[in-house]
């Protein structure tokens, strides 16, 4: 795995991010990525070889590491993060053709033109839809390998004994993992870092939707207000040439006399 380009992605994308965005970059960076590299590779290292039974019947050991091992934790992990990053890779891409269409425009129109976006990294519109979508599957990705995790595994514990009864083992046989603590606290670690990421996901999910409603209903009730403005001016206007017409004067009559009859 190239992790210079996997640094180079996640700090290229965090300018397009909000602030939930930002803390789950630094999340996936110095929690996850780092951790990754430096201690898990170390942690499992060549488990196979450390992993001992109580047997020399050929093929049992094989068998019974294959069996409570089926993926390595190290390859499942990397995959993990690999498709989890991926996404934000939309983003810039997005961001590049948004920045591509319109150097394109200003050559064809010129540069006084007017612009097709007045900020090319701002979630508007396509933009918006594609981050929401990319969040959408960090979610996914971050439950389904939570889950991998725990139904591959039979659960995030590691005992230390198995016990194992697969064939070609003449009869139960028992079976050793190296440093089990030690392998219980990274997996209990990169699962809550997952977790952690799924809960920021979704409340940036939840902030760009309010954030964006919001807006909708700031601009529906400031056209509302635009709308009965125009209305009641022009009312006002029309009442106001009704009673002034020109040519025409009302006459000044003088007030009746009245006389009282007495009878």
């Amino acid at each position: 795995m190239n992790w210079a380009f996997l640094q180079g992605l996640l700090s290229g994308v965090n300018k397009y991010s909000t602030a939930f965005g930002r803390v789950w970059l630094s999340i996936v960076f110095l929690f996850r990525v780092m951790v990754f590299v430096v201690a898990a590779e170390k942690v499992w290292g060549d488990e196979q070889k450390d992993f001992k039974c109580n047997t020399a019947q050929p093929g049992c050991h094989n068998v019974c590491y294959d069996h409570f091992f089926p993926v390595s934790h190290v390859r499942l992990w990397a995959l993990q993060l690999i498709f989890v990053t991926c996404p934000s890779l939309l983003v810039v891409m997005h961001v590049a053709y948004r920045d591509d269409r319109e150097r394109k425009h200003r050559l064809k129109y010129g540069e006084n033109c007017r612009r097709l976006y007045q900020n090319t990294g701002k979630k508007r519109g396509g933009l918006w839809w594609t981050y929401v979508l990319t969040l959408v599957f960090k979610i996914g990705v971050d439950a389904t390998f939570v889950y991998l995790v725990y139904h591959i595994y039979e659960g995030y514990d590691f005992p230390s004994l198995i016990k194992c009864e697969q064939k070609p083992c003449p009869n139960k046989v028992d079976c050793f993992i190296a440093r089990p603590t030690e392998k219980r606290i990274f997996t209990i670690f990169m699962v809550v870092t997952s977790l952690a990421c799924i809960l920021l996901s979704i409340f940036e999910i939840v902030y760009l939707v309010g954030k964006r409603c919001r807006e909708c209903f700031t601009a529906f009730h400031n056209s509302r207000n635009v709308t009965t403005n125009t209305l009641s001016s022009g009312s006002t206007l029309m009442e106001s040439n009704t009673l002034k017409v020109p040519g025409k004067t009302t006459p000044d009559t003088p007030a009746p006399a009245y006389s009282v009859a007495i009878s």
